[in-house]
């Protein structure tokens, strides 16, 4: 099955996590593209194919005879699409031919325009595929998906020699849970790849480190008419705490390995309010001093509206996957090689968010991340390049067809 095939067939799956639910999966759709994927694993003749009860989804290509003393390596992949932007009902739009230029989206007529993603002149030629204006795409993983899983049957099926391929496809990695239950016992590879980025030559082993904060704000909500010195006034607090926080250090005014407090969502009124960041830094030490000024905020709102007026739950959701890669940098280095073997110019640039390998490489699998093709990530402007894919797929298999040997 050709790559835009696969991509297509998992798009229609609808697999959109949500936060806060405390199960795994968080969202019980996101097993029917488990069981699909599954069920074309066993096809491809994998061993130890599993869906566990919590969706993780493993499978095991064995070493070509006379392979076995090679290291096992691994891909991974999420089923999950963002809840940032409805993920139901996807409609794609196939461009062949793209000239490089704005693309309408035909469902509600929006643009995709050159100037706010000049990367699209330089895939002018190639097959586009976006979404129609009403969802996301989904490319954020599936893509991923379809190329390690495309790579693997062209392993098979032009006799590549290898070590073990271990492959693993994971829930509710946009809500930072992905790797929660991943079950490195069953998974034996040594290091592994996860596939999740966007340009098809990207290399990155750096991410943020990352926590989230919930900020719960209890009012005392009296007559406006007689209010004076009774009221407490929560969302008027809640406006407060996110006045207290640096104005430029948000998302929409950094880049690169700046970090940032992003107030994800905001609800309440006089009674109770809630706020909700995501804190974001490459830099350890910048890091907890994010967190320690929301602290800092919390006991100052206990100070001065009373002991128990301001609730902040602070937990952190992965780190930095550098301080592990550098200790073994040959992972990158390997991808590094496989990349140019493909003809593309690799890339190596710092994630502005996290993935399964960020916190799968401190649970003991040193895992760096492998573009998609695909860009604009968690909106209705996400699209993807089947040649991007192609590329992927061989970038997979450059990889594969050098095993290391086991020390």
């Amino acid at each position: 099955m050709r790559v835009e095939e696969r991509f297509l067939k998992y798009v229609s799956y609808w697999t959109t996590s949500e936060d806060g639910k405390g199960v795994t999966p968080s969202t019980d759709r996101q097993f029917l593209l488990a069981d699909e994927l599954e069920k074309e694993m066993k096809e491809l003749g994998l061993a130890k194919v599993k869906r566990d009860e919590h969706c993780y989804v493993y499978g095991l290509l064995p070493a070509t005879e006379g392979f076995e003393n090679k290291k096992p390596m691994g891909f991974i992949a999420h089923m999950d699409t963002a809840q940032s932007f409805s993920g139901k009902d996807v409609k794609p739009q196939i461009i062949s031919d793209y000239g490089g230029q704005d693309v309408v989206l035909p469902g509600n007529g929006d643009v995709i325009k050159v100037s706010d993603f000049p990367h699209l002149p330089s895939l002018k030629g190639r097959t586009l595929i976006t979404t129609d204006g009403t969802t996301l795409l989904g490319a954020d993983d599936k893509a991923g998906i379809a190329s390690i899983l495309t790579a693997v049957e062209e392993i098979i099926e032009e006799k590549i020699p290898h070590g073990d391929i271990w492959l693993g496809f994971t829930p509710d990695e946009e809500i930072g849970e992905g790797a929660d239950l991943f079950d490195l016992d069953y998974f034996q590879a040594e290091y592994a790849y996860t596939v999740d980025g966007d340009y098809e030559g990207e290399m990155s082993y750096e991410n943020f480190h990352a926590s989230s904060a919930h900020f719960v704000i209890k009012g005392v909500n009296v007559h406006p008419g007689s209010a004076k010195n009774v009221m407490v006034n929560a969302a008027s607090i809640a406006c407060e705490i996110q006045g207290m926080l640096p104005a430029q250090e948000v998302p929409e005014h950094t880049e690169g390995r700046e970090g940032f407090y992003h107030l994800s969502e905001m609800h309440g009124d006089v009674n109770e309010a809630h706020l909700d960041y995501i804190v974001r830094d490459h830099d350890s030490e910048i890091f907890e001093k994010r967190q320690q000024l929301l602290r800092e905020i919390e006991a100052k709102m206990n100070e001065k509206y009373g002991a128990g007026t301001v609730t902040l739950n602070l937990k952190e959701s992965y780190r930095n996957m550098l301080e592990v890669i550098e200790k073994n940098f040959f992972i990158v280095e390997k991808a590094k090689e496989a990349i140019v073997a493909a003809g593309i110019e690799p890339l190596s640039l710092p994630i502005r968010g996290g993935t399964d390998g960020g916190r799968l490489s401190f649970m003991g699998l040193p895992c760096p991340n492998l573009g998609t093709g695909g860009y604009a990530f968690h909106g209705p402007k996400e699209h993807v390049t089947v040649e991007g894919m192609e590329a992927v797929v061989k970038v997979i298999k450059g990889i594969a067809k050098n095993p290391i040997e086991k020390k």
